[in-house]
């Protein structure tokens, strides 16, 4: 359902987060989840033994590229892609796509110590995970 707003509405970074929490929080409340379990479980696929949920911002992040990388394609024929995306130039660095997809493409690219750590400890859960499910 969010999905559609990004691009449109400019979602700050702390709002997109607050909405995983409140995701997360009821469904810990309505006892679909435990407190202490692991929340990073919650984003891997069922396939490999998860919930499936989708991470918003990382849907977030994936719409704006996906909707910049169309911006940017030469459409000839299409005069309304030209419009937008000469109204997308004279925006603000915070409320353009085109920059915003920039930025995020630039953060996932950059090696990150901490999100390295993190995938890591993820890949790490996902390989015992499936150890285990082959067990049983």
């Amino acid at each position: 359902m969010l999905r559609y707003s990004f691009g449109i509405i400019n979602w700050r970074t702390e709002e997109i987060k607050k909405c995983d929490r409140k995701t997360r929080k009821m469904l810990t409340v309505y006892k679909m989840h435990h407190p202490k379990a692991d929340i990073d479980r919650l984003y891997v696929k069922r396939t490999q033994g998860g919930r499936g949920l989708v991470q918003i911002e990382a849907a977030f992040k994936a719409e704006i590229i996906n909707v910049a990388e169309y911006l940017n394609t030469n459409y000839k024929e299409d005069h309304f892609v030209d419009i937008v995306k000469s109204h997308e130039s004279t925006q603000p660095n915070m409320n353009s796509i085109i920059k915003t997809a920039a930025k995020i493409t630039e953060e996932l690219i950059q090696p990150n110590e901490k999100s390295d750590a993190k995938q890591d400890g993820i890949q790490h859960a996902k390989a015992r995970l499936g150890e285990f499910i082959k067990k049983k």
